[in-house]
């Protein structure tokens, strides 16, 4: 998921370390907090561009599963209608009610 690019200095070396205001570890945790809000805002750009632009190739391939879907339901539908209409119909369970 990260990303080297060439202008993000801050995943090259640690500014922090050397300050003499802060530990070795706080440098590093600092460290790794500037290098997390990096990689988020790499993240971020990334669902910005996305989002903005849909993907036509997976646009292309839903289409085609949308008219197959249709055309399976089409015949899933004719097959029920033929099996009910094949089953014959009883006609004494009608009798015996009004009897």
């Amino acid at each position: 998921m990260t990303t080297m690019q060439p202008g993000n200095a801050i995943f090259d070396h640690n500014p922090y370390r050397g300050h003499p205001s802060l530990s070795e570890t706080e440098a590093e945790v600092l460290w790794q907090y500037a290098r997390l809000s990096q990689n988020i805002r790499e993240l971020i750009t990334e669902t910005r561009r996305l989002s903005e632009a849909p993907d036509e190739t997976l646009l292309k391939r839903l289409r085609v599963l949308e008219v197959k879907m249709g055309l399976v339901l089409t015949l899933f539908k004719a097959s029920v209608w033929a099996v009910i209409n094949e089953q014959p119909i009883d006609t004494s369970t009608y009798e015996g009610e009004d009897g």
